[in-house]
């Protein structure tokens, strides 16, 4: 569950990191009277959740009161990488000297935590790795030990930074960890964490990932859950208790388990295809689960064809074959469907599916075959 900046900046407070001031805004008049409360001048900030808000012109300084309020109503309504701008951050500007970046994310390679550091923030970290990769500290920390303040220190000398901003970076470093750990973060990120004109270490930004798999222990996050930019094709899918990631193509995907899944996206994207989707309906995924699977790809008006790809272990043969059957029935598909069933009970799936003689489904023995069959499928489709 990613978080908006200003959510990313409260729950660092909450972990004792110092953050500018300031409020959310929802029109041109609320962040008229946030400016009047906080004092010019302010800084006007898109809230999506997507990068690049600067470039597109979603950050933006405010000297006084007539150009906040253009300023404001620029950015609210602006498209942002197909997110639109309903919300705003208004904050105090910040007088800036330097700027670094810090975070701590969990390194999926090595199976390990992961803290970087550097003393050139406030530009994309990403560029940063790949042109100077040394300009980036980076620290693996063990979660028996945790990260400590000689942690902290040894990785702010190592990075460079100012000597004036050393005792403020580390000390929010050991935070940032204790963010990230005790509350059950997948990613926390400050870029750019500054050193302001009057010698303060302040997060000016805040992108902060939560873990899903905990919020059993975070009641309060089903208020970050009802503020989610979903579309309506993620927000039926999250009704339905479906892993389900929107992508920009014509070929709708359902696999089960999300390494099936990765791979038929792969597969379609081989064979000269788009996926419309990641979906993963599961290991022993019912009837009902396929048929509702089948209705969340139905509402993406970008699919031109569906390709289920089943491999049968937990996930029976016939049960797919039932709720591709009972969608047929229940669900409006305008896309043809193209089927590779493998796995336990898939004689029986095929029989099932052979069995409803429809026009609209293929099968076809093979993923690669399918692949292509469904791209093919798309694109005449497309014509």
């Amino acid at each position: 569950m990613d978080l908006y900046e200003y959510q990313g900046k409260a729950t660092f407070a909450r972990f004792g990191m110092p953050v500018p001031q300031g409020e959310v805004a929802d029109s041109v008049e609320a962040a008229v009277a946030a400016a009047g409360r906080l004092g010019y001048p302010v800084v006007v900030k898109a809230q999506v959740l997507t990068g690049g808000r600067g470039k597109a012109g979603g950050v933006r300084l405010a000297a006084g009161e007539a150009e906040l309020t253009e300023v404001a109503g620029a950015i609210l309504g602006l498209d942002i990488k197909g997110h639109v701008v309903h919300r705003l951050w208004i904050e105090q500007a910040s007088a800036i000297a330097r700027e670094y970046y810090a975070s701590f994310t969990l390194d999926r390679t090595a199976k390990d935590h992961l803290c970087m550091l550097s003393a050139r923030g406030g530009m994309e970290i990403e560029e940063l790795a790949e042109t100077d990769p040394a300009a980036i500290v980076r620290r693996h920390v063990d979660p028996l030990t945790g990260f400590t303040a000689a942690d902290a220190a040894a990785m702010v000398a190592e990075a460079g930074i100012d000597e004036a901003a050393r005792d403020g970076v580390a000390s929010i470093l050991v935070d940032l960890w204790r963010c990230y750990d005790e509350g059950d973060a997948d990613l926390v990120e400050i870029n750019p964490l500054i050193l302001t004109d009057g010698g303060r270490v302040v997060a000016l930004d805040a992108k902060v990932t939560l873990d899903d798999s905990a919020a059993f222990r975070h009641p309060e996050w089903a208020d970050y859950a009802n503020l989610e930019a979903l579309d309506h094709r993620e927000r039926l899918a999250r009704e339905k208790g479906l892993q389900y990631v929107g992508l920009d193509g014509t070929v709708g995907v359902i696999a089960n388990g999300a390494g099936l899944a990765m791979s038929t996206c792969d597969v379609v994207q081989q064979v000269g295809g788009s996926p419309a989707n990641f979906l993963d309906i599961g290991g022993g995924a019912s009837a009902e689960v396929m048929a509702n699977a089948l209705q969340v790809i139905a509402t993406d008006e970008r699919v031109r064809s569906i390709f289920v790809n089943v491999f049968g272990g937990i996930t029976r043969g016939e049960e797919v074959g039932k709720g591709i059957a009972q969608a047929l029935q229940e669900v409006h598909l305008d896309a043809p469907i193209v089927v590779r069933l493998d796995g336990t009970n898939a004689e029986e799936g095929r029989a099932i599916l052979e069995g409803l003689g429809s026009a609209r489904l293929e099968q076809r023995p093979t993923m690669l075959e399918a692949a292509r069959r469904a791209v093919e499928l798309a694109g005449e489709a497309a014509r």
